[in-house]
């Protein structure tokens, strides 16, 4: 993992752009079960925090391919996913389990209406839409929960300062042919917090799922309320 080297405008660019270029990559990813930490802890742990606090109606930011709308529209939960990327999007429907829109998550259609619970697995990977999408989202859920599943800053920050920053990622573990993967913006732990309290989101949980292979977390997974 390395620091990527461009300014923060064309890092967002290239975040968009190679999401889209990789989409099909990512598609046979998730699908295959190439991603271990997916296997073994993350998706379950994901699933587990949504359950803890049952929404009827649910907000999928980053929804991919569509996995978790599957999971969960036979427990009676409302999904609706979005994405910026197109062809995840188009993959997301042909399987169906929800709703699915293309759209970015710093600008919310106004037609996606209210939820229960909004979350994010993996997906807020930007700098500056990722603080848009938190200013804005309370709006759109009075009364409800937010949950983001992400990289565990004090893992993913492997031998670069424990600072905030662009970074660039590998994705050769689960997917040879992809040779310029997106870059993605690291936060500390203390940057996260901070952003859900700069945008009225109270935090109540952090939890830590730890792969049981090695003991170590393979996530870090927030829950908030709006305040």
């Amino acid at each position: 993992m390395t620091t990527e080297p461009d300014s923060a405008d064309t890092n967002e660019t290239l975040l968009g752009q190679r999401w889209r270029r990789h989409s099909d990559a990512w598609i046979d990813a998730v699908r295959a079960r190439r991603i271990p930490s997916r296997v073994a802890v993350t998706d379950q742990a994901l699933v587990d925090a949504i359950l803890d606090y049952r929404p009827d109606t649910l907000l999928d930011l980053g929804c991919g391919e569509g996995w978790l709308a599957r999971r969960l529209a036979p427990l009676g939960i409302a999904v609706t996913g979005i994405d910026a990327a197109p062809a995840l999007i188009d993959a997301a429907r042909e399987a169906g389990g929800g709703r699915f829109v293309v759209a970015g998550y710093d600008a919310l259609p106004p037609a996606l209406g209210s939820f229960a619970m909004a979350v994010s697995n993996f997906a807020l990977l930007g700098k500056e839409p990722v603080e848009r999408l938190l200013a804005n989202l309370p709006q759109r859920l009075p009364g409800g929960h937010f949950i983001v599943q992400t990289l565990h800053p004090l893992i993913a920050c492997g031998e670069q300062p424990y600072r905030d920053g662009w970074r660039r990622d590998s994705w050769t573990a689960f997917s040879a042919g992809v040779e310029e993967p997106p870059p993605w913006y690291f936060r500390t732990l203390e940057s996260w917090v901070r952003l859900f309290g700069a945008h009225g989101l109270r935090l109540l949980e952090l939890r830590e799922p730890r792969a049981p292979a090695t003991g170590q977390p393979a996530s870090v997974v927030f829950i908030a309320a709006v305040s």
